[in-house]
């Protein structure tokens, strides 16, 4: 008896100090929003405005960007960039796009006159900015992923206050 309690208990002496985090994956960064106001696309910023994370996020993590498209009985309605407008024959006439490096969000339009796109459009945007650490989006490859286009299923699927929004500054 002695024998098997002493087997068990190195048993699981070795699995509990097996056990490290030290691979370089960042597993206690949490999914968070970030949101910038008053984001203007101008000739002066080359419809191209540039937005800091701060902190700067982890090389595997993922980014998401919402452009509040108005509001629906009080609550903010937001589309996912890529967005894109066309003309009634079907041609591209602007879009909304972005790009992103571990330390900034580039936010830019796209089209074929952005000077004549209405200002609507181009001045005072609000943005959300969603970082999803990779650690869960290597993870996010199952069946039950989260529906990116829907604002709002992301934030329940990766449990996000949206109470708890930070501000971010357009270079």
């Amino acid at each position: 008896m002695k024998k098997i309690l002493t087997l068990f208990a190195v048993a699981g002496l070795m699995a509990f100090s097996s056990c490290s985090n030290d691979d370089d994956v960042d597993n206690d960064t949490i999914p968070e929003v970030f949101q910038v106001r008053g984001v203007s696309f101008t000739p002066q910023n080359d419809y191209n405005p540039i937005i800091d994370l701060n902190p700067s996020i982890f090389p595997g993590d993922m980014i998401l960007v919402y452009r509040q498209d108005g509001t629906d009985g009080g609550a903010p309605v937001w589309k996912m960039a890529p967005e894109l407008y066309y003309f009634a024959n079907g041609t591209l006439n602007f879009g909304y796009n972005f790009n992103f490096t571990v330390n900034d969000v580039s936010i830019y339009m796209d089209g074929n006159d952005l000077a004549t796109v209405d200002n609507q459009y181009k001045l005072n945007q609000t943005f959300r900015i969603v970082i999803i650490p990779g650690y869960v989006t290597g993870a996010a490859k199952s069946v039950n992923k989260a529906d990116y286009s829907d604002y709002n299923a992301v934030i329940a699927k990766y449990g996000i206050d949206d109470s708890k929004v930070k501000e971010l500054k357009v270079k």
